[in-house]
This record gives C-alpha cells, sequence and structure tokens, in this order.
C-alpha cells in the first residue's frame, strides 16, 4: 500500500522533485504569485518556468505544504504530488 506523506521543508521537497525529473512552475493568476506546479515535461498550457527561490516565496507565503508519495502502490516510483493548506494538511 501506498503512503502519502506532508513536508514544509524546502530541500526534501526540491529533492524530491529533481530526484523525478520535475522543475518548479507556476501558473500566473491575477494576483501576485499563482498556483504552484511541480513541471514534469509533459505539455500544460500556462504554465511557467521559475527559479525555486520564487517558487519557495510563493510556498510559504500562501502557507501552503507539500503532500506527496514516493512510491505507487506496486512499488514503482510515484509522481503523485499536491499542494495543500498547512494547517489543514
Amino acid at each position: 500500500m501506498s503512503e502519502s506523506k506532508t513536508t514544509t521543508n524546502h530541500d526534501e521537497i526540491r529533492q524530491w522533485a529533481e530526484d523525478r525529473g520535475g522543475r518548479p512552475a507556476v501558473v500566473r493568476t491575477r494576483g501576485e504569485g499563482g498556483i504552484l506546479r511541480i513541471d514534469f515535461g509533459e505539455p500544460e498550457e500556462n504554465l511557467e518556468s521559475i527559479e525555486w527561490d520564487e517558487f519557495f516565496r510563493i510556498f510559504d507565503e500562501n502557507d501552503l505544504a507539500f503532500l506527496y508519495q514516493d512510491e505507487t502502490g506496486g512499488g514503482k516510483t510515484s509522481r503523485f504530488n499536491k499542494f495543500v493548506d498547512r494547517k489543514n494538511g
């Protein structure tokens, strides 16, 4: 059975993403910042690459936590992730 974990540790998030070929990205919205994403190179409309510094600034300003999975139920490397509210994460 696969297990999800939650973290706010920048190094842990960056390592998880880079181990899977992911890069920091954002979908820009009308306000400051945007909707954070990890870009795995699949085409997604409006996805803009950003630097890790900007990524974590938006992450912290919005009190987010990173919910992720290391492995799938079948034991393969998982890319499942999402951003959740720290208070409810």
